[in-house]
């Protein structure tokens, strides 16, 4: 039975503008999610399949029985990457309903879709992507496999380890910022703190945010992530829904084989039914929550969104940049005199390991924001810094490092049963913009 929905809709295309420049991209960001089922079965167990028989006869004989009865795993790899499917499916669904639909002509989709489809919403879309000739790249497939895996951390009940110890800290510093500055302003209300999130991934940091009370706005580059989010946000109806193994694919370091096939529920709260309440505001949920979509840096640093935000909230981001004096100036340019960044995460740069990725990358940014030649994450040139550069950084173009603290431990989608376990010591600080500086 379906949840109560809310009445707003979280909706990274909402103005015509974002749509125009965006559309080529979504278009590619449909494609392999729609061909996700077709490609995970023959990378995932095709190849294996072609690689066990390859062995000497005696040999995948003896493996194809009890106790080591491969060829059972792979089919049962198989019924997994069906179920994985449906969730990719279901995100491409509302992607092409939401973002492609509208802009079609429905003459020239009747003309290419047979009439036995023509009550088939999955079919009639596919068979436009066929005729749209989209070009997917490896790049883009393997981003539609991670934002299929990425709903564990983000939207299971067991990815709230994980939440836990990188949310909770930014939603308790949004809490004392509160009580700070009720103490000046006894009046205020949680939603008149408005807050940025940079990288907003599958958006449940903006809507833990929101759920707490706060006014947030989310900003997002990867087509992929914006249309998975839409879908969670939007279009769910209950809790639970869908059904994800994120570590099927992946045969190594497992001790058991139960490990390998581990399925968990999402989403774990109906975000319709959450945010129908007010909740901790006199705003209800639907007004204090919205997306934008593009470059951060390009976006941001614009004249019209100076002194814009209270907080700016960053996870697991700044990372991303290649240049990071770019995300700080563009911090500094939308954040409030006196407002805060709250920053958590590692130093993994990106950039560093995104030379094959680069044509993808570069394109995916050039079409956010068609009317601005500003290159943004863009630009040429990059720099590796540590953490304590990073700071001196931050200090250096006018914020006070309130808080700093180091040696919190996690992972980042973690299989726990692994043999293998990559843990992160991510820095959380809170650093305060000076009033002086502008």
């Amino acid at each position: 039975m379906a949840e109560k929905e809310w009445e707003g809709d979280f909706d990274p295309m909402a103005d015509p503008e974002e749509q125009h420049n965006f559309f080529p991209h979504l278009e590619r960001g449909a494609d392999p999610t729609s061909s996700y089922r077709r490609l995970a079965h023959f990378n995932g167990t095709h190849v294996r399949r072609q690689a066990f028989y390859s062995m000497p006869r005696e040999h995948w004989m003896l493996l194809s029985k009890p106790p080591f009865s491969v060829l059972d795993t792979f089919t049962k790899m198989d019924d997994l990457i069906d179920s994985n499917a449906e969730l990719a499916e279901a995100i491409f669904m509302a992607g092409f309903k939401a973002f492609l639909a509208p802009t079609l002509d429905s003459e020239w989709v009747a003309s290419i879709v047979p009439e036995k489809y023509a009550h088939n919403e999955y079919q009639i879309y596919s068979i436009v992507m066929d005729h749209m000739k989209t070009q997917t790249s490896q790049a883009d497939m393997e981003k539609a496999r991670s934002c299929v895996n990425q709903f564990y951390r983000e939207w299971s009940a067991e990815g709230a380890i994980e939440r836990s110890k990188c949310f909770d800290p930014v939603v308790a510093a949004l809490e004392g910022e509160y009580i700070r500055r009720s103490h000046e302003a006894a009046e205020l209300d949680k939603s008149d703190l408005r807050v940025l999130v940079p990288g907003t991934g599958l958006g449940r940091l903006v809507f833990d945010v929101c759920r707490a009370g706060f006014s947030v706005e989310g900003n997002e580059i990867s087509y992929h992530e914006l249309m998975a989010s839409s879908l969670i946000l939007n279009h769910t109806e209950k809790v639970g829904q869908f059904k994800i193994a994120p570590f099927a694919l992946n045969c190594s370091n497992h001790i058991d084989r139960s490990d390998q096939f581990q399925t968990f529920q999402i989403p774990d709260v109906h975000p319709g039914s959450e945010l129908a309440d007010v909740g901790q505001s006199k705003v209800p949920g639907h007004e204090r929550m919205s997306m934008s979509t593009g470059d951060f840096c390009v976006l941001y640093s614009q004249p019209e969104y100076a002194g814009t935000f209270d907080v700016v909230a960053t996870v697991f981001f700044i990372d991303t940049a290649p240049n990071v004096i770019r995300y700080i100036e563009a911090v500094r340019n939308c954040l409030k005199p006196d407002g805060i960044w709250i920053n958590l995460g590692p130093l993994l740069w990106h950039h560093s390991s995104r030379k094959e990725a680069d044509g993808n990358y570069n394109e995916e940014r050039k079409h956010t924001r068609a009317d601005v030649t500003d290159a943004g994450i863009g630009d040429p040139g990059s720099v590796e810094l540590t953490a304590e550069e990073v700071l001196a950084l931050v200090q250096h173009f006018g914020f006070a490092m309130e808080k700093y603290e180091y040696g919190l431990e996690t992972g980042y989608i973690s299989n726990p049963h692994s043999m293998l376990q990559s843990t992160y010591r991510p820095s959380f600080w809170i650093a305060r913009k000076e009033q002086s500086r502008h």
